[in-house]
């Protein structure tokens, strides 16, 4: 039996928005120095926080950036990630992970960044996985 934590949420997150989404959107972890020619990138990471059962269940916090070249993209984008998680990924599985439970700690928001020739909208998820048997 695999142990808590064995699944890696943000990969499976970053594989299942990448076949959901548009093929020009750019799904990743980390962003770098080309993001103005990679617009709209989505950035997901697990932040720490969140826990387990102990078992096998894991409670992961996910926060997802969404960056666009207008505050309206940005915005439009990150409601549609939010509602593929909310109504299609709960209740799925990957090879490697079951999710369970998902839900919105923080609605999608027009957050600060220094470059103005983008705009950034984040939000953080909490999702319930835990690995395939």
């Amino acid at each position: 039996m695999a142990a808590v934590g064995s699944v890696d949420v943000e990969l499976e997150v970053i594989v299942w928005l990448r076949a959901r989404l548009d093929p020009d959107v750019v799904v990743r972890d980390e962003t770098d120095n080309n993001l103005l020619n990679e617009l709209p990138t989505v950035q997901v990471q697990r932040i720490p926080s969140g826990g387990d059962d102990g078992i096998r269940l894991d409670r992961a916090f996910i926060d997802i950036d969404v960056y666009a070249a207008t505050r309206a993209e940005a915005i439009a984008l990150s409601a549609t990630i939010r509602g593929l998680l909310l109504t299609e990924l709960r209740g799925t599985s990957t090879e490697a992970a079951v999710f369970s439970r998902v839900g919105t700690i923080s609605a999608p928001g027009v957050r600060p960044y220094e470059n103005t020739a983008l705009r950034r909208v984040g939000a953080v998820y909490e999702i319930y996985s835990h690995p395939v048997s």
